[in-house]
């Protein structure tokens, strides 16, 4: 696929987009879910050997093709990895599934409410080896902890200064400020948050366009001028710490918005299963994934 065979798949593909972007300090968390007990590496390395091994396996099975999954997320280390002989994204693309990088290293303190993402140093390097290996964007997180307007609107800034950098060198930035589902003041830090966002695109030049990736909202419907606006190419939703029923449930709720779902894409998967176990599993994930990011209800009373 060329940038603008990509760009019509994520702007009008049927799908999904799987988060396969696990790193530093969830990693050992997701291979615990994956039935992989700390223990079973003796450092860094094995342990990336071990998640990395999980990814080939879900991304080379018969169930997880381009029909469904509209694009991927990959780590660092995923990108620059083979699968069966073959660089991650080639696998990728052979299946009609769109490559996306996570750029961030991780998050800063919570200071207003928010944490903002952390440095991203030799950020120019890391985008041209991306472009170079056929990945289309970049994936950036930071978090919402409270409705502070002033930290939401330092992460929108940060956020868009990033994009700026990404799009300049011919990607398509997805920008991530996930609002935390825990938070006691979630409804009105989503709304801050569509203002501030709001503001941000109205501002970004003509020729210029985003992808977002946002919690569900904590009122169906929230995000559905963000949809709509003319510099956003898509918005996505995080599961956020859902699990996948109540996350398909949550995400059917909203018009539009399609999943990005890690962990409730995952929660049923195991290294021991079988080759058929397996890829029985992560089929059902993506049939339940899929439906509920193309077939909406209405909004129950």
């Amino acid at each position: 696929m060329d940038t603008a065979a990509m760009t019509a798949k994520m702007a009008e593909g049927q799908g999904f987009i799987a988060a396969l972007d696990q790193s530093g300090g969830s990693t050992p968390k997701a291979l615990k879910g994956y039935g992989i007990e700390e223990g079973a590496w003796s450092d860094d390395a094995g342990m990336f050997d071990l998640i990395h091994q999980m990814r080939v396996r879900i991304i080379t099975s018969p169930a997880f093709t381009g029909d469904k999954v509209i694009g991927a997320i990959l780590f660092e280390r995923t990108m620059d990895g083979d699968a069966d002989g073959r660089p991650v994204p080639t696998v990728l693309h052979d299946r009609g599934v769109v490559p996306f990088l996570k750029i961030d290293k991780g998050l800063e303190e919570e200071a207003n409410g928010v944490q903002l993402m952390k440095p991203i140093p030799g950020l120019a390097d890391l985008l041209g080896r991306a472009r170079g290996l056929g990945v289309f964007g970049t994936k950036e997180r930071s978090v919402v902890n409270l409705a502070n307007r002033d930290g939401i609107a330092a992460i929108v800034r940060q956020q868009f200064e990033v994009a700026e950098a990404v799009i300049a060198c011919g990607l398509m930035p997805i920008i991530e400020p996930e609002v935390n589902i825990k938070s006691p003041e979630r409804a009105e830090a989503d709304a801050i948050l569509v203002e501030e966002l709001h503001k941000a695109l109205d501002a970004l030049d003509a020729d210029k366009t985003v992808m977002l990736k946002l919690s569900l909202p904590a009122r169906p419907g929230s995000y559905d001028a963000l949809i709509a606006h003319p510099k956003v190419l898509r918005v996505v939703a995080l599961s956020g710490g859902y699990g996948r029923t109540d996350a398909c449930a949550e995400l059917a709720k909203n018009k539009g918005m399609i999943a990005s779902f890690s962990r409730a894409l995952l929660e049923d998967l195991r290294a021991q299963m079988s080759d058929a176990e397996f890829d029985k599993a992560l089929g059902a994930a993506i049939d339940e994934i899929y439906a509920a990011s193309t077939h909406k209800v209405a909004e129950a009373a």
